[in-house]
């Protein structure tokens, strides 16, 4: 009997965003205005990010979007909404914090911007930004 080889296709995705996380105390619709009013962004509230866990269970996160042309920002719930039960979070390397800020663009000088200015927002009490290198779920954010 002949036998067959098998081949696994493995596919290398191109990860050109970055990941900030961010720790504060206030609803979502209160950070994206706040990011809004000191970005000059319009980031607007979308349907949620919708994730399905090893397990087959299914958690929902908030999710705030703005395409600007140059860039894409994206302002999620880490922690699922408020009708999910379950202790899921969206990154759980990084579950101390209470949203995950994403940034897309080539623009260098917008990051360290952006860095000062979410410094700079009293309701943030901390935001650093996440190495991608140390997540096993980043695949969740290839959109």
């Amino acid at each position: 009997m002949a036998r067959t080889k098998k081949n696994k296709l493995e596919i290398d995705y191109s990860y050109d965003f970055e990941l900030i996380g961010l720790r504060t105390s206030a609803k979502g619709y209160r950070l994206a205005w706040e990011l809004n009013g000191a970005m000059g962004w319009r980031l607007t509230r979308q349907d949620d990010l919708a994730v399905q866990t090893k397990s087959g269970d299914h958690h929902r996160f908030g999710h705030y979007a703005y395409d600007s042309g140059v860039g894409a920002f994206r302002l999620f719930r880490n922690k699922p909404t408020e009708g999910d039960t379950a202790k899921a979070v969206l990154v759980p390397e990084f579950a101390h914090y209470d949203y995950i800020l994403y940034c897309q663009t080539n623009d260098k000088p917008q990051d360290n911007r952006l860095q000062e200015v979410l410094r700079n927002i009293p309701s943030i009490e901390l935001a650093a930004f996440i190495p991608l290198d140390a997540l096993k779920t980043k695949d969740v954010f290839i959109f």
